[in-house]
């Protein structure tokens, strides 16, 4: 690729990011948005966290390392919405979804006895 090419491509890329950010900036400026449009752009983050959360609970061979291995992030997610329920906070949150998952995959398939 040469420098020209190059160039090019990098000014293509920086006019479409400066076109998608700050041209609704300034043809919104002073407007009072429609309620219900405002109730929808505020789903916009939640629905994007979840996307990509849920990219990672449900991995295709997510149960090829086996069953214990697999819930691992599952049961860690599922931890994480208890503690966002009772405390609604995100640090709170984050420390609760990390140490889950370290304490859950210590959990080894040959070490969980289950009585006859």
């Amino acid at each position: 690729m040469t420098v020209t090419e190059f160039l090019i491509v990098w000014l293509s890329c920086l006019a479409a990011m400066l076109a998608c950010r700050c041209i609704p900036i300034f043809v919104l400026k002073g407007r009072e948005l429609p309620e219900c449009l405002q109730d929808a752009l505020k789903l916009i983050p939640p629905a994007a966290f979840a996307a990509l959360v849920a990219n990672d609970l449900c991995a295709p061979g997510m149960f090829d390392a086996g069953l214990i291995d697999g819930l691992t992030p599952i049961i860690a997610a599922l931890i994480v919405v208890v503690v966002a329920r009772t405390t609604k906070s995100l640090i709170w949150c984050a420390l609760a979804g990390v140490v889950a998952y370290a304490l859950l995959s210590f959990i080894e398939p040959g070490n969980v006895h289950t009585s006859p």
